[in-house]
């Protein structure tokens, strides 16, 4: 007797292998773990994966140990999303936070989350793998399907020596700016976020001075580094973004 289809509802997971149809795999002991000790399900319940590489994919459990869960994979459900070009750059800060911006930044739809080291940078140390993990758990919640880069840090000079011509640079000015939607054009933009004690006057000269930047207000007042970012990235995304024109659920 052929087997029951399996559902399309079930737990999302993020797996970093390449997904096909009629594939049978082994999750890792933490992803086990959830499904079977958490989440109680059994051989022949249904999961989704996706792999950051060809899409998102419907499966079924084949066999359901405590520590062990192989996971077969029946058919894609949808391929690799397209996101827009955006970074967000932004100047390190302590944990729990950035944790958190990283977060939601994979939410809000960001392609590359740059770290900037600063002069007013008090954090200069970065668990990459750990602020993977979190935008890895937040595209499990959101439904994205492609991953953010993270990317390891760099200086601010050194980022601006080496910035591409073509790639738009939204400077979030604590002392003013441009009206934030007036400011942006279409196609590939990153935003520069700075540190708790913000940009100094030399650096704010020099990012001004880049000809692909341009200098923006988020609100009337100041804001936390965090939340910051996440209102400019939610800005970007309204105007120029792919909120833009997505339907309502």
């Amino acid at each position: 007797m052929a087997d029951e289809p399996a559902s399309s509802n079930g737990p999302r997971l993020f797996v970093d292998e390449t997904l096909a149809e009629g594939r049978t795999l082994a999750l890792p002991t933490a992803q086990s773990h959830y499904l079977s000790g958490v989440m109680r399900l059994k051989a022949g319940d249904g999961v989704r994966l996706f792999d950051d590489r060809s899409g998102e994919w419907q499966a079924v459990i084949a066999d359901a140990g405590r520590k062990s869960v192989t996971v077969t994979v029946r058919a894609r459900l949808a391929g690799r999303e397209a996101v827009p070009d955006l970074w967000l750059c932004a100047a390190p800060i302590k944990r729990g936070r950035i944790d958190w911006v990283a977060e939601k930044a994979c939410e809000l739809g960001v392609a590359r989350l740059l770290p900037v080291l600063t002069r007013r940078t008090v954090v200069d140390k970065l668990n990459l793998d750990r602020l993977r993990a979190h935008m890895i758990a937040a595209a499990e919640q959101c439904g994205r399907t492609a991953l953010p880069e993270v990317a390891e840090p760099v200086t601010l000079a050194k980022l601006l020596d080496g910035w591409p011509a073509e790639r738009q640079l939204v400077f979030c000015d604590e002392a003013g700016g441009d009206a934030f939607a007036g400011a942006l054009t279409p196609g590939p933009a990153a935003i520069l976020i700075g540190p708790e004690g913000g940009f100094d006057p030399a650096e704010r000269a020099r990012i001004r001075a880049l000809p692909q930047a341009v200098g923006v207000s988020i609100g009337p007042r100041i804001l936390r580094a965090d939340t910051a970012a996440v209102a400019a990235i939610a800005l970007w995304q309204a105007a120029v973004g792919d909120w833009k024109s997505a339907p309502c659920k």
